[in-house]
Protein backbone atom coordinates (compact mmCIF):
# COMPACT_ATOMS: atom_id res chain seq x y z
CA UNK A 1 0.00 0.00 0.00
CA UNK A 2 1.24 3.50 -1.04
CA UNK A 3 1.68 6.73 1.84
CA UNK A 4 -0.41 8.86 -0.74
CA UNK A 5 -0.48 11.69 2.52
CA UNK A 6 1.90 13.99 4.39
CA UNK A 7 2.57 14.23 8.22
CA UNK A 8 3.44 16.56 10.81
CA UNK A 9 7.50 16.48 10.44
CA UNK A 10 8.34 14.84 13.78
CA UNK A 11 9.76 18.17 15.46
CA UNK A 12 11.15 18.15 18.80
CA UNK A 13 9.02 17.99 21.63
CA UNK A 14 9.47 18.98 25.13
CA UNK A 15 9.38 16.35 27.99
CA UNK A 16 6.02 15.05 29.98
CA UNK A 17 6.35 16.27 33.21
CA UNK A 18 5.70 14.23 36.11
CA UNK A 19 3.42 16.21 38.19
CA UNK A 20 2.44 19.90 38.80
CA UNK A 21 3.71 22.57 38.06
CA UNK A 22 2.96 22.68 34.45
CA UNK A 23 3.68 24.94 31.81
CA UNK A 24 0.76 27.22 30.18
CA UNK A 25 -0.28 26.64 26.63
CA UNK A 26 0.77 29.87 25.00
CA UNK A 27 -2.52 29.56 22.60
CA UNK A 28 -5.60 29.19 25.15
CA UNK A 29 -3.17 29.17 28.65
CA UNK A 30 -4.86 25.81 29.93
CA UNK A 31 -2.29 23.93 31.64
CA UNK A 32 -0.21 21.66 29.33
CA UNK A 33 1.39 18.06 30.23
CA UNK A 34 4.76 19.01 29.87
CA UNK A 35 7.02 21.07 32.90
CA UNK A 36 6.60 24.58 33.82
CA UNK A 37 10.76 24.83 33.80
CA UNK A 38 10.71 24.08 30.14
CA UNK A 39 11.99 26.46 27.87
CA UNK A 40 10.23 27.08 23.78
CA UNK A 41 6.58 26.41 22.89
CA UNK A 42 4.18 24.80 24.66
CA UNK A 43 0.72 23.55 23.58
CA UNK A 44 -2.32 21.94 25.60
CA UNK A 45 -3.44 18.72 23.69
CA UNK A 46 -6.31 20.46 22.30
CA UNK A 47 -4.47 23.11 20.72
CA UNK A 48 -1.71 20.74 19.45
CA UNK A 49 -4.94 18.31 17.70
CA UNK A 50 -5.48 21.44 16.30
CA UNK A 51 -2.67 22.79 14.81
CA UNK A 52 -1.81 19.54 13.62
CA UNK A 53 -5.39 19.95 11.73
CA UNK A 54 -4.44 23.36 10.17
CA UNK A 55 -0.96 22.31 8.93
CA UNK A 56 -1.90 18.75 7.50
CA UNK A 57 -1.78 19.40 3.78
CA UNK A 58 -4.61 18.44 1.69
CA UNK A 59 -4.97 16.72 -1.36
Amino acid sequence: MSEDYCTIGEGPKPPVADGPPYAECVVCREPTEYPEAYKGITLCPVCEWQEAQRTACSG
